[in-house]
């Protein structure tokens, strides 16, 4: 496993592991399954920039 050090660290990853078998299934908000979409929105969740 990932040897994670906090509870707070293995609850993001955790989240972010979701999210992402979420866009892979399909089962986003935006509808459309294009990459530019899914990027959008996985910069917008994990809080990155573009």
């Amino acid at each position: 496993m990932l040897g994670l050090k906090s509870l707070q660290t293995a609850k993001k990853v955790v989240a972010e592991i979701k999210v992402m078998h979420m866009t892979k299934k399909g089962q986003t908000l935006q509808g459309e399954k294009s990459v530019q979409k899914q990027i959008y929105l996985i910069h917008n969740l994990f809080g990155l920039t573009a």
